[in-house]
């Protein structure tokens, strides 16, 4: 049983409940497999995993965007890369099954001698599901899952005022950081609210913390907070980047939703990220950021970069007395601190003296709400019941 709105300790350490979570949460939700522009020509293919389940995206020859489990019917070998291009089929590296972009199997080596009887058409791909939405392709395992937009529900008319389709995506600017700890705790910290105006003290202080809205819908957080006055009033030379042209200046702040089980949507007055959460093990998570940003020419962002310059020179940043400069904590950069933070908090997680404390009533609200939700999707197969 959940005790005092917390998940058990042995949740975020424990193997067994990552196999659950990756069974019972992972495989039977939608996840986020890439952008629009990842796949534009047939034969084009990502690949993804999904919980137990590793999927391909593929556009077929009429434009159609398709998606299957990435096995072979015959021995079970993955047939494709994570990324790429293929003609016309797509072949089995280990036997040279041929299937065509409809999943249908079309040739495979001595069919007459090996498999006379052997009936093609029962040795199709198997199929999952992808939508695109927002300029985001997603995944489902199922075939037949329930709808992404009956999956999103509420949350869309949440997640702040950005046409992803109208920006475009910073080149070489892909962040991929592993971290050692839970899933779980990525994602807490992400929608934990408490944190932000102690730990980012000089990171983030461009928003307005106080003012903050933020509430579930369904099992997805929307996040809301504008920026400071002082930020806002002078935000053509503040912003880091080429302001977003399509967002009115009213509308500027920080839309931070969370999509469960673990995909971030950051954006702000001057670019939009996609923040995708991959549990690797039960002590070990990557993180993948992608980001997009207002098609501008580069002397247009060398310009604003010396325009904001005097702002960011002039932050007054919150150093941990005992960190040398070298120190995440003393780094200027607000991934580099949560980083730290979460795998500090994993190796005291181990520790027989750990023990939870008092949860904020505003500010961790919505960690205690994430940690039922993702109770209720494991609570049935809990080692604890």
């Amino acid at each position: 049983m959940l005790k005092n709105d917390y998940l058990p300790a042995k949740s975020y350490t424990d193997p067994a409940y990552f196999t659950l979570e990756q069974e019972h949460i992972f495989s039977k939700t939608w996840a986020f497999a890439g952008l629009r522009e990842d796949i534009t020509k047939p034969g084009q293919f990502i690949s993804v995993q999904a919980g137990l389940n590793n999927i391909i995206v593929i556009m077929d020859e009429n434009h159609t965007l398709r998606a299957y489990h990435n096995i072979c019917p015959h021995r079970g070998t993955q047939l494709l890369a994570p990324k790429g291009k293929v003609d016309k089929h797509i072949t089995c590296p280990y036997h040279d099954w041929r299937f065509d972009l409809n999943g249908q199997l079309r040739s495979l080596p001595k069919k007459n001698i090996e498999f006379k009887d052997l009936d093609k058409k029962c040795f199709a791909l198997k199929a999952a599901s992808v939508e695109l939405w927002r300029g985001m392709l997603w995944v489902h395992p199922e075939e037949n899952p329930i709808k992404l937009s009956q999956w999103l529900g509420e949350i869309v008319d949440h997640i702040g005022p950005h046409d992803v389709e109208k920006l475009v995506e910073a080149t070489n600017d892909v962040v991929v950081k592993d971290v050692a700890a839970n899933w779980k705790i990525v994602i807490e910290n992400y929608i934990d609210h408490y944190h932000l105006a102690q730990l980012h003290a000089g990171t983030l202080n461009m928003y307005d913390h106080a003012k903050a809205n933020f509430q579930f819908f369904g099992p997805h957080f929307a996040f809301h907070e504008p920026l400071t006055k002082s930020y806002h009033d002078n935000i053509e030379r503040n912003s880091p980047l080429p302001l977003i042209k399509h967002i009115e200046k009213a509308d500027l702040a920080a839309w931070v939703p969370m999509l469960f089980p673990g995909i971030g949507l950051t954006a702000s007055e001057s670019s939009w990220s996609v923040f995708q959460v991959i549990p690797l093990a039960v002590d070990k998570t990557r993180i993948v950021i992608r980001t997009k940003i207002q098609p501008s020419s580069d002397l247009t962002y060398l310009s604003q970069s010396m325009r904001s310059a005097f702002y960011w020179r002039n932050l007054i940043f919150a150093k941990d007395a005992t960190a040398s400069d070298d120190h995440p904590l003393a780094s200027e950069d607000f991934l580099a601190e949560d980083i730290y933070v979460c795998e500090q908090l994993q190796r005291s997680l181990t520790s027989p003296m750990y023990q939870q404390g008092p949860s904020a009533l505003f500010g961790e609200a919505p960690v205690r709400e994430y940690q039922r939700i993702v109770w209720q999707y494991i609570k049935a197969y809990s080692p604890e019941q």
